[in-house]
């Protein structure tokens, strides 16, 4: 299993000042479903930052997400673990397979493939 990215997951009620705040930094909008829009850096498109109101389909918004190239694998890992799933694992319509965990701070962490 390999990471392929990580990125912050931002609260906020007001999605166009972060997005105007972060665009001061270079980020540009390139994803919004809505209530979850991602910035990312046209120069360097891995540096990201998601900015949510919540999250639509799961209990909680997470604190960050890592994508994985194997999130079937990722999810046994941490089950065997022991780590607390806060949000089972599940393939959603935005075509993303993912699960939530929790991490040994207590901060949500949203592990996520894409299909």
């Amino acid at each position: 299993m390999a990471v392929r990215r990580v990125v912050p997951n931002l609260q906020s009620q007001d999605a166009d000042a972060s997005r105007e705040f972060y665009g001061l930094l270079g980020f540009e909008e390139v994803m919004n479903h809505g209530w979850i829009m991602t910035l990312a850096s046209p120069s360097s498109p891995a540096a990201q930052i998601s900015v949510m109101t919540g999250d639509r389909t799961a209990p909680v918004a997470p604190d960050m997400s890592v994508e994985v190239d194997d999130v079937d694998a990722a999810y046994a890992v941490m089950r065997a673990s022991g780590a607390e799933i806060v949000h089972p694992l599940q393939d959603e319509e935005w075509g993303v397979r993912r699960f939530f965990v929790r991490d040994p701070t207590g901060r949500v962490v949203n592990v996520l493939g894409h299909r």
